[in-house]
């Protein structure tokens, strides 16, 4: 119920700025072309409260799922006449109807909701790299493998513990972000890999699986931090209780493999299957050995103890460095946006793993929310309202880049498209956009843990 709670809240606030952001941009572009703009609105459904000045009626509303904004002569409901499929309600007189501006006024007021997206993106990262940039206060500056899981893609491929990656794809001496963007992008596809292994050169090939596991790329598992895994707590009786593990301990070592992260031990151990394990611990400046026995706690082969977090620092940059983070965050996160649908449409990859809905969203917000920090917060949010404007400006009826498509092709045939097919273009489009909203539901509550054993 608490991750319940937190999912669903984090999700409204998280929607809600996204899309309210998304509105003000039309409103402000809409007013700076004296479009007649009658609400503005916070949420949906009934008012609320709020105040009237001018023309617009800025409101809160019940439902906190964002906002819209209400402008004249906007809504076919209120300007079709079904027998000669011309506007009866916004006459050619009426100068605040929106119908009534120029074309190029109306597709500005189009753009201008995804361009509020785009810009909020960037100010947010502005602001967290020029005023935060949380970094590992000791980082391990290579893409070196930490573990491979035996028989996964990466174990096929040859790829062994210690090695650093060289080239990945086409990118040299790339991080790990750019190694899971390659991963995510190239399902049931071959990538040439070059890794250092003892001073020596070695081209593998990595064959990338149809559906790949957040958790270790493909089988790889990253060595990210230095040191070993601190121990924070032990929980009485558990297998670490038992095998005489304490708090302030370090885990240097795990049957022998130098381990730096517990991602890597609960991987292990899953592989393991529960056989015992050697542990090397570090107490006091002193090298303890001790044997443990893993027990299926919750989803899995754990030893149960609660691990010291990783430190970090903050780094604030200056701001011609953050403009240049922020700008280069901003481009790679909208490319392979693009690039992702590209291959969806392609069938390179499948919608059922790349796409994630409302769900799926309030998921990631939730884990944000708690998450100690702002790197995960802010990137969280930047991405989400980069995707906002992206999905917008795709054209398709209803969407803001449907309406700039009509207005488009309105202006090369030098007249008005009928009204009449307008709304059952758009009618039609609402009833895929319905279909596609339940399928991407579907999809995130399938990948539920408590649905873990379905498949889709």
């Amino acid at each position: 119920m608490h991750e319940f709670l937190v999912s669903a809240g984090a999700f409204i606030v998280l929607l809600g700025v996204m899309v309210v952001v998304h509105e003000f941009g039309h409103f402000a572009v809409a007013k700076l072309c004296k479009v007649r703009v009658e609400a503005f609105s916070v949420g949906f459904g009934p008012r609320l409260f709020g105040v009237k000045y001018g023309d617009t009626d800025y409101k809160i509303c019940a439902l906190p799922l964002g906002g819209y904004v209400k402008m004249s002569g906007e809504e076919f409901a209120e300007l079709s006449d079904a027998a000669s499929g011309t506007a009866t309600i916004a006459p050619p007189t009426d100068a605040g109807a929106l119908n009534n501006h120029p074309r190029w006024q109306r597709m500005l007021i189009g753009v201008a909701g995804p361009v509020a997206n785009f810009i909020l993106a960037f100010v947010l990262m502005l602001i967290y790299f020029n005023w935060i940039n949380e970094v590992p206060a000791f980082e391990v500056k290579t893409a070196t493998v930490e573990w491979v899981v035996p028989g996964s893609a990466a174990a096929q491929a040859g790829l062994q513990p210690g090695d650093v990656i060289r080239r990945f794809a086409d990118a040299v001496n790339p991080d790990w972000d750019k190694i899971n963007q390659d991963l995510m992008l190239n399902p049931n596809q071959t990538l040439p890999v070059q890794v250092d292994r003892d001073g020596k050169s070695i081209q593998l090939s990595l064959r990338i699986p149809a559906k790949l596991d957040e958790d270790d790329l493909a089988g790889i598992l990253p060595e990210l931090v230095p040191g070993p895994i601190g121990v924070a707590q032990v929980q009485s009786g558990t297998p670490a209780d038992q095998a005489g593990l304490r708090a302030g301990d370090g885990i240097l070592s795990v049957d022998g493999l130098p381990f730096h992260t517990v991602t890597s031990l609960l991987a292990y151990m899953q592989a393991g299957q529960g056989k015992p394990i050697s542990l090397q611990v570090l107490r006091n400046g002193a090298v303890l050995s001790m044997v443990a026995h893993p027990a299926k706690l919750d989803t899995g082969w754990k030893l149960g103890f609660v691990i010291v977090p990783s430190p970090t620092r903050s780094s604030p940059l200056p701001i011609n460095k953050a403009v240049a983070k922020s700008s280069q965050f901003c481009t790679e996160n909208s490319l392979l946006l693009v690039e992702l649908l590209e291959r969806i449409f392609e069938h390179r990859i499948s919608a059922s793993n790349a796409l994630a809905g409302p769900v799926g969203i309030a998921r990631a917000a939730g884990d944000a929310a708690e998450s100690k920090g702002w790197d995960y917060k802010f990137k969280l949010a930047g991405v989400i309202s980069l995707n906002l404007g992206i999905i917008n400006l795709m054209p398709f009826p209803i969407l803001d880049g449907g309406m700039i498509l009509f207005l488009l092709i309105e202006s090369v045939i030098r007249r008005e498209i009928n009204i009449v097919w307008k709304e059952r273009i758009y009618q039609g489009a609402f009833m895929v956009l319905m279909a596609l909203f339940v399928f991407l539901i579907y999809n995130d509550v399938s990948k539920l843990p408590i649905f873990a054993h379905l498949k889709l």
